[in-house]
């Protein structure tokens, strides 16, 4: 999705193989091989045809913005959606579905809607859709994951409570035109507001607490995109064909295809022509590079893994994060576990080269990003972590190869990582290996890797097996990390909390952010007490990489993904 900054996330958000098929690089294309753009942009365009998208993993089917949670769903809904605006090659917002004037004040932004757009049902899109949407998400009885990218609004916040019937900060001016008012002043304010109108004659009928299982949602599901779903088979493939009235100009390409393909054939289906494009793991670069029909574009994007440390829980009543879990409040113990990881040789390993070892959890892509300089470097060195651990008074009381806490008590880890390719079981066993030889005993939760939308769902739920976990996050285009990092932040995970993180994020949102230097020292400052709390093992920044069949045409790609723009010009040559 085009805001997929901190959505994805359930996600989310955590592929660190498929980051691509969120997001990718700031550049139309990456590193091809000579000659490659040549050859594939030899050949006619024809009229008409389709294209197969192939995804490893069944969507969950919830085709609404506004509910899923699901970066397989978000591969569709770029197909089918557009938002207020849009995000260029340079990370810089601008007006798609709309326009807007912001008040001398800054708190209040006025939209004015584009007239005779239509959704898929032939209906006008209007203001009092996206009135609809911003409403929806702050009800009480709304069960979708964004009330975030609202609760900035004012009086949204005592909807979400259910002092108030609607959001007071939201003036339906006319037909086409909406002023919408913010709590405060920051810097952020339009990047953090939801950009996606919802159909609100499509929904009529349905309680907002059954929206995001109704037939509406997951199987005729109404959109502004260049391509509307024709068909759903659920867990194999969604249909979509093109919307002839699409408000850019009716689409080059008959229909797209979203098919789940199992991992293990990746490569032969787009051999055979039977895909035509898809995210590719790095292990399967290789091949496809010998194949003469395929290009394969590798970018530097905004994604970046991590292992995620549990602090605590997420009181769902107030919204807001608990720490109250001690396992890991040692930050010495932090430390040794990232100076455990050879996080170089599992880049080589598991990612055939394609990242970089960070140690911040800012993508390098960002303006605001530190100098590594600036930053702890946590050298891979296992004699420095089980010394670590000493002085922190994690010993071997009982001689059995493993560390006792400080208490003297049993001290163990039990680490989670999702289901997937056949890469991702080496690289958990490589995590848990490594915190073995310096003597933390870890195992593996549950047993096995799970399943990914189970595995969401047990973060999202505080789940206690999870106790440190492997993810990836797709940042978005906007370099704030509150949605992820903040104190009450929902897809801060690990529910750390922690009062100087949560005053240099603020900072970094305040009017005097709006000097640009200013607002990069304050995220530097963050960066570095990140880097030295360690709240999160930072692993690697992601490479995105695709496979692309050169009958394929007109693809775009830059740092928010290859479907976020203009499939409406993509077409074929054959």
């Amino acid at each position: 999705m085009k805001k997929k900054s901190f959505w994805l996330i359930s996600l989310l958000l955590v592929f660190s193989m498929f980051l691509a098929a969120c997001n990718s690089g700031n550049e139309t294309s990456g590193n091809e091989k000579d000659g490659d753009k040549d050859e594939a942009n030899t050949g006619e365009p024809v009229e008409g045809g389709n294209v197969t998208v192939a995804v490893t993993s069944a969507p969950e089917g919830v085709l609404e913005p506004a509910y899923y949670g699901s970066a397989i769903d978000a591969e569709i809904l770029n197909f089918m959606t557009d938002g207020i605006y849009s995000v260029n090659d340079e990370l810089e917002y601008e007006p798609d579905l709309a326009t807007w004037e912001i008040s001398d004040d800054k708190l209040t932004y006025t939209f004015k809607f584009k007239e005779g757009v239509k959704w898929h049902n032939g209906e006008e899109l209007t203001a009092e859709d996206y009135q609809f949407a911003l409403e929806t998400m702050a009800d009480p009885e709304y069960t979708g994951p964004r009330f975030n990218y609202v609760e900035g609004i004012k009086g949204a916040k005592e909807k979400k409570d259910g002092k108030a019937e609607t959001i007071e900060g939201i003036e339906l001016v006319d037909k086409y035109t909406i002023a919408i008012t913010f709590e405060s002043v920051k810097i952020n304010n339009l990047e953090n507001l939801w950009s996606y109108p919802m159909p609100k004659k499509h929904y009529e009928g349905v309680a907002i607490a059954e929206l995001g299982e109704s037939e509406q949602v997951r199987q005729t599901p109404v959109g502004l995109g260049a391509f509307k779903v024709k068909s759903v088979k659920a867990g194999e493939y969604v249909e979509l064909e093109k919307f002839a009235d699409y408000y850019k100009g009716e689409p080059k390409l008959d229909g797209v295809v979203v098919k789940v393909i199992d991992p293990a054939v990746a490569n032969g289906a787009l051999q055979n022509g039977e895909v035509d494009i898809m995210g590719v793991a790095p292990a399967q670069v290789e091949e496809l590079e010998t194949m003469e029909h395929i290009t394969v574009e590798e970018t530097k994007g905004v994604g970046y893994s991590y292992i995620g440390l549990r602090f605590g829980h997420r009181d769902q009543e107030t919204r807001t994060n608990v720490d109250d879990f001690d396992k890991f409040k040692s930050k010495e113990l932090r430390h040794a576990l990232i100076h455990a990881l050879d996080r170089q040789a599992m880049i080589d390993a598991f990612l055939s080269g394609k990242g970089t070892v960070s140690n911040t959890v800012i993508p390098s892509t960002f303006w605001i990003a530190a100098e590594e300089s600036e930053l702890n470097q946590y050298e891979y060195d296992p004699e420095k972590a089980k010394e670590l651990l000493a002085e922190a008074g994690y010993k071997d009381v009982d001689g059995d190869g493993f560390v006792e806490d400080p208490e003297g008590e049993p001290f163990s880890i039990s680490f989670g990582h999702y289901a997937g390719n056949a890469t991702f079981e080496g690289r958990s066993q490589a995590i848990i290996q490594s915190w073995n030889d310096i003597g933390v005993k870890t195992e593996l939760a549950t047993g096995s890797l799970v399943e990914f939308n189970l595995y969401n769902d047990m973060k999202d739920k505080d789940d206690e097996a999870l106790e440190a976990f492997f993810g990836s996050w797709s940042t978005g285009s906007d370099p704030d990390p509150s949605g992820l990092w903040a104190n009450n932040a929902e897809w801060n995970y690990g529910r750390w909390v922690n009062e100087d993180n949560q005053r240099l994020l603020d900072e970094g949102l305040s009017e005097k952010a709006f000097d640009k230097e200013y607002r990069k020292e304050v995220y530097v400052e963050w960066q570095k007490l990140i880097n030295e709390e360690l709240p999160g093992i930072p692993l690697w920044e992601n490479l995105d990489l695709y496979g692309i069949n050169k009958r394929l045409q007109g693809v775009h790609i830059n740092a928010v993904g290859y479907n976020e723009t203009n499939t409406h010009e993509w077409y074929v040559t054959e």
